[in-house]
C-alpha cells in the first residue's frame, strides 16, 4: 500500500490523503476506524476503533530505521512500573512505491485526553496527582534495562549528536561528554501525555538516551508559560541538577535556538538566557 507523494516532496499526513492507509490499516487488523476521531500529525495518523482501541498508524523512511528496528510501541509494553495504555497488536509493511515503511499499533484508548499541542501557550489545570504519577513514571523509566537506543525526532541519540548539536550553537571550550545514559520516553511533549489522569503515549522513540532528555524536552516544550516550565524544573531537580542533564538542556536549546529557529518563536528569549547561564557553567567546570 503506498501514498501517492510528487517526487521530492516531503511527506506531511496532516495535509495529505490517508484514506487507502487506513483502510489497509482496517483489513490488516479486522477492524473499522471510525473517522470522526481521527487525529493528524506530520507523519503519524490515529484513530478510534469500533472495538474501542486507538490505532495509531505512522510512516518512516527506510533510512530512518535502524538495526534496533522499529518496535519501540511493542518494546515498551514490558516496561513496568509506568502510566501507558495497553499495546495489543501491530502490522508493518514496506511502501509500495517509495523508500518507506508504515506501521500501525493498536493500545488501549488513553484513560482522559491528551493534554495539548507538543509546544503550550497556556497553563494546564493539572493536579498534585497528576505531577506525582508523571514523576513516579519518569523515575520507574530511568531504572529500567534495555539494549534499545532513543531516537528523538527520528535522530539515533548518540554523544557525536550531542556533541554536534551542542557545538553547532554554542561552540567553545567546554565538555559535552555525558556520563550516565538511562531509558527515556525521547518525545516527551504535552501532545504524548494525558489528563487529567496520566498517561504516557507514543512510545515508538524511546531508549538510551542522557539522563535529563525527557525532563529537558518537557522543560522546553513549556517555555512560553514560564509558571509551567518552572513547575517542571521543580518536579524534576534532580534531572536538571545533574551534569548530564544540564547537558541536555542545552541540547534542546540547540534545536530551539539553532539555524531552523522560528523568530516568532515565544521561546527564544528563555531558551538564549537559560542557554547562556548553562554555557558560563560547563565552562566554569
Amino acid at each position: 500500500m503506498a501514498l501517492s507523494v510528487p517526487a521530492g516532496r516531503a511527506v506531511d499526513l496532516r495535509v495529505q490523503p490517508v484514506d487507502k492507509i487506513l483502510g489497509h490499516v482496517e483489513r490488516s487488523l479486522q477492524t473499522r476506524l471510525d473517522r470522526d476521531t481521527t487525529v493528524r500529525k506530520r507523519r503519524s495518523v490515529g484513530a478510534r476503533t469500533d472495538r474501542d482501541t486507538w490505532v495509531r498508524v505512522e510512516r518512516r523512511p527506510v533510512d530512518k530505521i535502524g538495526d534496533q528496528g522499529w518496535n519501540g510501541t511493542e518494546r515498551a509494553a514490558r516496561l513496568t512500573g509506568v502510566a501507558q495504555p495497553l499495546w495489543q497488536a501491530c502490522v508493518v509493511w514496506r511502501d509500495a512505491d517509495e523508500p518507506a515503511m508504515w506501521r500501525a499499533d493498536e493500545t488501549e484508548l488513553l484513560p482522559s485526553d491528551p493534554i495539548g499541542s507538543a509546544v503550550l501557550s497556556e497553563e494546564p489545570l493539572l493536579p498534585d496527582d497528576w505531577w506525582h504519577a508523571f514523576n513516579s513514571s519518569l523515575d520507574a523509566l530511568a531504572a529500567q534495562q534495555t539494549s534499545r537506543v532513543a531516537s528523538p525526532d527520528t535522530e539515533t541519540m548518540t554523544q557525536t549528536l550531542v556533541t554536534e548539536t551542542i557545538h553547532n550553537v554554542f561552540p567553545g571550550s567546554f565538555g559535552t561528554t555525558v556520563e550516565h545514559w538511562v531509558p527515556a520516553h525521547a518525545d516527551l511533549n504535552w501532545a504524548n501525555m494525558s489528563a487529567p489522569s496520566f498517561c504516557l503515549f507514543d512510545w515508538e522513540d524511546w531508549g538510551n538516551a542522557p539522563r535529563g532528555l525527557d525532563s529537558a524536552s518537557l522543560w522546553a516544550s513549556s517555555l512560553a508559560v514560564p509558571a509551567l516550565a518552572d513547575r517542571v524544573r521543580r518536579v524534576r531537580g534532580a534531572d536538571f541538577a545533574s551534569r548530564d542533564g544540564k547537558l541536555m538542556t542545552l541540547f534542546v536549546c540547540s534545536k530551539i535556538l539553532g539555524p531552523h529557529a522560528h523568530p516568532q518563536d515565544p521561546r527564544l528569549e528563555s531558551a538564549r538566557r537559560e542557554a547562556d547561564r548553562i554555557v558560563q557553567e560547563l565552562r566554569a567546570d
